[in-house]
């Protein structure tokens, strides 16, 4: 089933069209300006059943866009943890909502503090193309969990799984609880420049400071989920095979276009030879004939990963192409013009290679020795902070290291990504890895407000504290606080 704009008139990019949807919204919230929970609950569980139902068709959307993506993949990486996502809500908003009890100061003993959590208003979500389902749904259902609105701008790269998302949410919630945004770059200017009361991206770090900064326009607080070159420590203690076993799949799946994907990986000098086979080997079982393998988005992603390869090649290094055609569909001849990449491994990395410098986003992976374990905590410490960090061996000692001594957004010891689809467990950046969280308990608190609220009973005599100063009981408590000299 394709999807086509006719289909679709709930979906807009015009101006002055999303300037009346953000109208709108606004408008829808200040009808129930504090759901329910019994309200948000409904939301949650209309949502995840549309999910359901329309799962099969955003699954086929996705291969549209891609040309290839298995729908199996779609299912596993993309719809099945925004079910995960939304199940989790379910189970724990009702404690979640609950007011937080607070203790007073001494001079205030005897009154009730308490946090009240109460939604934001109208939150705009920016999505990428590489997961256009988990990446809107995932900030969406936190949202209506902590009693949003939504708008959602959806990446122009993905338009097959924009209006099947659009579809999905249309039927599912109506568009007094959220609408989608269509269009091109100067669309999602005009999207960030609205008066959000938070905003959500998920996207570079580059067009993440022009996000930041129209936010700033208005005092919008945002959440920023950027990436980064996430590094993958392989320690002498690892199981070789099955460490490259699982860094190779964190490059295969999505073709390697994940935020939290290993960028690079760091082996001991001695190991490097072991590791790259083992990789070329995991990769032939992984990606098979390349029926299920994921095409690059584009032809200029698929571009600019050959211009990688081919700086690095230049510069020095040894590049192995795993399957037996350097372009096309892995494992056969292709076209030259395919947007299927296999995997390239690139040894010899120096820091000058563009390969060493940028986010790859792609099924490249470069291979950094390393003679000593403190070399490899050096190299991940001295460059910029990564989205996620993983580490494989048996050595806690050197696990431990790792924790205590590098920052990361998340981590995953002895495999790659995980972290991300467990979602009692916080997820976002920091650094230039991005700002904020929206999974967990930690979502919710993020995309609400924390209302402190004290309760002073009739009788307290707080006017001991007023005008004119001096008074015996104002003496005692400044002696109390500060000594005799006060």
């Amino acid at each position: 089933m394709k999807f086509t704009e006719q289909e679709l008139p709930h979906a807009t990019r015009d101006s002055d069209e999303i300037a009346k949807r953000f109208s709108a919204m606004r408008a829808a919230f200040a009808e129930t300006p504090f759901p329910s929970y019994e309200q948000r609950r409904n939301a949650l569980r209309r949502l995840r059943e549309g999910l359901r139902t329309h799962a099969h068709a955003c699954a086929v959307a996705a291969t549209q866009d891609f040309s290839v993506r298995a729908t199996a993949e779609t299912m596993l990486v993309d719809l099945l943890p925004s079910l995960l996502h939304i199940d989790h809500l379910l189970k724990h908003l009702r404690r979640w909502m609950r007011p937080s009890r607070r203790s007073t100061e001494l001079l205030f003993a005897t009154n009730r503090a308490r946090v009240q959590y109460q939604p934001k208003g109208v939150v705009g979500i920016v999505v990428p193309w590489n997961f256009p389902f988990y990446l809107a749904l995932g900030p969406l259902a936190t949202a209506l969990a902590a009693g949003n609105r939504c708008m959602i701008k959806t990446s122009e790269y993905a338009p097959a799984s924009s209006r099947a998302l659009s579809k999905m949410l249309a039927e599912a919630l109506g568009e007094k609880f959220v609408c989608v945004v269509e269009g091109d770059a100067e669309c999602a200017k005009r999207f960030c420049a609205l008066p959000f009361d938070h905003l959500v991206f998920t996207g570079s770090p580059a067009v993440g400071r022009h996000v930041m900064r129209a936010a700033a326009e208005n005092l919008t607080p945002v959440t920023l989920e950027l990436g980064g070159k996430s590094p993958a420590i392989v320690s002498r203690s690892a199981d070789l095979p099955r460490a490259a076993r699982k860094i190779v799949h964190g490059k295969t799946v999505n073709a390697g276009q994940i935020c939290v994907a290993p960028d690079y990986a760091m082996v001991p000098r001695e190991h490097v030879g072991a590791f790259v086979a083992a990789a070329a080997s995991a990769y032939a079982k992984l990606a098979g004939d390349g029926a299920d393998y994921t095409a690059m988005i584009d032809t200029r992603s698929r571009d600019r990963m050959y211009a990688l390869i081919e700086d690095a090649r230049a510069l020095g290094a040894t590049v192995t192409v795993c399957g037996s055609s350097a372009q096309g569909k892995p494992g056969k001849p292709g076209k030259p013009d395919g947007r299927q990449v296999p995997l390239h491994i690139i040894t010899g990395v120096r820091p000058e290679m563009r390969i060493a410098r940028e986010e790859i986003f792609g099924p490249l992976l470069p291979v950094m020795e390393y003679d000593t374990f403190d070399q490899a905590i050096a190299w991940v410490r001295n460059g910029e902070r990564p989205l996620a960090l993983y580490w494989f061996g048996t050595d806690s000692s050197e696990s431990e290291r790792v924790l205590r001594e590098t920052h990361a957004g998340g981590v995953t010891l002895n495999d790659w990504g995980w972290h991300a689809m467990n979602h009692d467990m916080p997820f976002g950046g920091t650094g230039m890895s991005g700002i904020g969280n929206y999974h967990g308990e930690e979502g919710f608190r993020e995309l609400s407000h924390a209302k402190a609220v004290l309760s002073e009973h009739r009788w307290f005599p707080v006017e001991l504290f007023h005008p004119p100063y001096g008074g015996i009981v104002q003496k005692a408590v400044l002696r109390w606080y500060f000594g005799a000299r006060s």
